[in-house]
């Protein structure tokens, strides 16, 4: 198969490189590869017989009519030139996109093949035993279970067990504290009663197990304190429960448990925070002859670090400990969106199999570094000046000015009264341009940058204040 590989000058040697060992002619088109234009390309393939084009990822013009004229497909490479070589090796086990950047475009097929994968595993494992048809154990996927403190003190409990759902949570654990009442509990259970996920009940009050036990699927959590008392209710509810140790050691609290007549039983070592005993906490994770449990969620909460990276580690460590379900929250502003890292954290542990590293699996959990930094080319100029600091006093444009802000997953732009939002900070501002609503080119400046900084407030889960650092 002939490859042409239009690109740039400046590109030139990156593009020569990775075409070594194919059958492809690279031909410069220009100073740069995005410049290229369908008369120059028309021109290239009456010169040559090719069985296929390549133009870079950064082309905006359409070659539709060109391939049309010379029936020669012609697909968009990689925006980056460093990434061609990746394309080139599997370019006989993919069909390349027209419209999509072949970069793009192999994310997300090895997204889709990861995530058929995940399904595949999901249904081929056994499990020692389902949770209102979630798998529990024995070969299945880690459960994320999503703990909502207070549940009954919560202004829409039930808009928020939905979205736990919808952000990958398996089981939604609704936890009450010693204020709550029994009437508390069935009124928080009777809201959210119909939702088809398994839900879970966080307190060791046995009048509040019972309260529960009408819809909870899992009791949150029983002891030698407790057990006998709640047990057989357990039992008749067909609900399954999580054992820890109070006074007595887990194993003998199992025991006790399997005595009593409970069978859907999950064993919690009780991990420690960091600093506190997390290592040596490691060491109960043994066999103790059911599922184990591990309580990431304090470890999440109680450190000053970005969530994404503990959720990664700690999914890593409970599936080396072949651990079942992981709990997980969100109580403060620095977890937010801890549910989906923790999900996607579990479906990466899954496909590790054996493996030895969980990596270049399709899917990961980065979010601001790279895997790879890409080398492009180094610019070419002939002069430079330092750019001149911006004076402090502004120049306000007549026409007035925009206040800025986010909500619920929109940017927004207002002056008097009247507002535009948008999901991309571009279509704002071309709005705002198209309405001719500025008319100073350093007030559109300004409102591009402030606009970016909401989008990425949005992207990244912070907060945003318009004039202030990101």
């Amino acid at each position: 198969m002939r490859i042409l590989l239009p690109t740039g000058r400046i590109t030139e040697e990156v593009v020569r490189k990775a075409a070594t060992g194919y059958d492809a002619t690279v031909v410069v088109t220009g100073e740069l590869a995005s410049f290229l234009t369908p008369h120059h390309l028309r021109t290239l393939l009456v010169d040559g017989s090719y069985d296929m084009v390549i133009t870079s990822g950064m082309c905006t013009a359409s070659f539709q009519q060109v391939e049309k004229e010379t029936g020669v497909p012609i697909y968009r490479g990689p925006r980056h030139a460093a990434d061609l070589s990746l394309i080139l090796r599997v370019i006989d086990t993919i069909e390349l996109s027209r419209e999509i950047p072949a970069d793009d475009l192999l994310t997300s097929l090895r997204q889709k093949e990861a995530a058929d994968k995940v399904k595949l595993l999901e249904t081929e494992a056994t499990g020692d035993f389902s949770i209102r048809g979630v798998k529990i154990g024995k070969g299945s996927r880690i459960k994320v279970l999503a703990e909502i403190m207070d549940a009954h003190r919560h202004p829409d409990i039930r808009k928020k067990v939905i979205r736990f759902f919808e952000d990958g949570a398996d089981i939604v654990d609704l936890g009450f504290g010693f204020d709550a009442t029994p009437d508390d509990v069935r009124r928080v259970f009777e809201r959210i009663s119909d939702l088809p996920g398994p839900l879970a009940v966080d307190t060791q009050n046995p009048e509040l197990i019972r309260a529960a036990l009408p819809r909870a699927d899992l009791i949150l959590s029983l002891h030698d304190g407790n057990i006998n008392e709640v047990g057989p209710d357990i039992i008749e509810a067909r609900a399954a429960a999580v054992i820890v140790p109070l006074e007595r050691a887990l194993g003998e609290t199992i025991e006790q448990a399997k005595k009593l007549g409970l069978t859907r039983l999950i064993a919690d070592p009780l991990l420690q925070p960091a600093g506190s005993g997390l290592t040596r906490s490691l060491a109960g994770f043994s066999d103790h002859g059911c599922p184990l449990f591990f309580g990431a969620g304090n470890v999440i909460e109680l450190i000053d670090a970005d969530s994404i990276g503990i959720n990664a580690l700690l999914a890593a460590m409970a599936h080396e400990l072949h651990a079942a379900i992981i709990f997980c929250s969100e109580h403060s502003d620095k977890t937010q969106d801890s549910i989906k890292e923790m999900r996607r954290a579990t479906e990466m542990m899954l496909l590790t199999g054996e493996r030895p590293y969980p990596k270049d699996l399709g899917i990961d959990l980065f979010c601001i570094k790279e895997k790879r930094k890409r080398r492009e080319p180094p610019l070419e100029y002939s002069s430079i000046v330092d750019a001149e600091q911006m004076p402090d006093e502004i120049q306000y444009d007549p026409r007035g000015n925009f206040r800025i802000g986010i909500e619920d997953g929109w940017i927004i732009a207002v002056r008097n009264g009247s507002a535009v939002r948008g999901k991309r900070w571009q279509d704002v501002l071309y709005t705002l341009l198209k309405q001719d609503a500025i008319s100073l080119l350093d007030h559109a400046g300004y409102l591009g940058r402030e606009l970016f900084k909401a989008e990425l407030a949005i992207k990244f889960g912070r907060s945003f204040e318009q004039d202030g650092p990101f």
